[in-house]
């Protein structure tokens, strides 16, 4: 194929999930659904920390940002994915799929990271209780999102700009549902190896570098939990933890399975079906988690509803 220039490149085109035409209205309907339910039920619980003294706690802190950052990273995908199927339509321009990509591995990144310091958090909080409140201060909380938020926007900055030198075939297809780093990739005519290399290692580093620390944190708690003589006391301190594990879980989990459709010989539309676990299925059930393993949210939300329904008979 004959290559291109990246300045004339108009626009590339989203295959999206399925080219059956009788299919769209039950994708739309069910994507709509989840995003709405994704965003609403993000907002509630931002509402229910911000509202609740209670729980202006470093972990709830962390949540509230976990839930933003949930909201953006749906946003940047299931808007586009729902316009073009409403217009039947599948270009999207080529500044638009650069920024929709950009702004995808900010926040996808601010969800690994921010697992990963929640899981310091909870390290903290079982292993060194009485230090805890000195440890895990409000400046801190605040300088470990900040510090998430720029190595993210970092990461993401280099894989864009690195977009920019390449030249694209006239074959301008992904097929995918939004712009995947990886599939642009695939479709460059130019050189990739520098792409490629960088890409690999942001994937060790940002990659297994938070889950090797999730896994120390978690083997030093349950050492820590182990060694509590009353049950009633084991099950405290493991229920402090559950809801955050049931997330890293989901959010991991997905994360592999991904890879793994990747990583062997399947079709791009199982890989992309696969990728809607980790970009609109985890960050709707994640408010969930939260809700309804966690006895103080449950309680702010509660608190939270009352006061709307008084305020909604006023």
């Amino acid at each position: 194929m004959e290559p291109i220039n990246q300045t004339l490149v108009a626009e590339f085109l989203l295959l999206g999930l399925s080219e059956d035409p009788d299919l769209q209205p039950v994708l739309f309907g069910l994507l709509l659904t989840m995003y709405l339910v994704t965003v609403l039920g993000n907002l509630l619980i931002i509402l229910a920390v911000n509202s609740d003294s209670c729980l202006h706690t470093p972990m709830y802190f962390f949540l509230c940002n976990l839930s933003l950052a949930d909201i953006c990273s749906t946003s940047t995908v299931v808007p586009k994915m729902l316009l073009n199927i409403q217009t039947e339509s599948k270009a999207i321009t080529y500044a638009g799929c650069l920024a929709q990509a950009y702004f995808f591995l900010v926040f996808l990144g601010m969800d690994n990271l921010l697992l990963t310091v929640m899981a310091y958090d909870r390290y903290v909080a079982i292993c060194h209780p009485l230090h805890y409140t000195v440890i895990m201060n409000p400046r801190l909380c605040v300088q470990l999102v900040l510090i998430c938020l720029l190595i993210n926007t970092v990461d993401a900055l280099l894989h864009t700009l690195l977009l920019l030198r390449l030249s694209f075939c006239k074959h301008l297809e992904i097929p995918h549902f939004f712009c995947d780093l990886a599939q642009i990739l695939k479709m460059a005519c130019s050189d990739t190896l520098v792409n490629n290399t960088v890409l690999f290692l942001a994937t060790i580093f940002l990659g297994f570098g938070p889950v090797s620390g999730i896994i120390f944190s978690y083997t030093r708690i349950v050492s820590s939990i182990l060694r509590i003589p009353s049950t009633g006391g084991k099950y405290k301190a493991f229920s402090t933890c559950g809801s955050h594990l049931s997330v890293v879980s989901l959010f991991y989990g997905a994360a592999i399975w991904v890879y793994l459709s990747s990583a062997i010989p399947v079709s791009p539309r199982m890989s992309a079906l696969a990728s809607v676990i980790y970009t609109v299925v985890t960050p709707m059930l994640n408010p969930f988690i939260y809700s309804l393993r966690n006895k103080d949210m449950k309680g702010a939300l509660k608190k939270l509803t009352l006061e709307c329904l008084l305020f909604c008979d006023l």
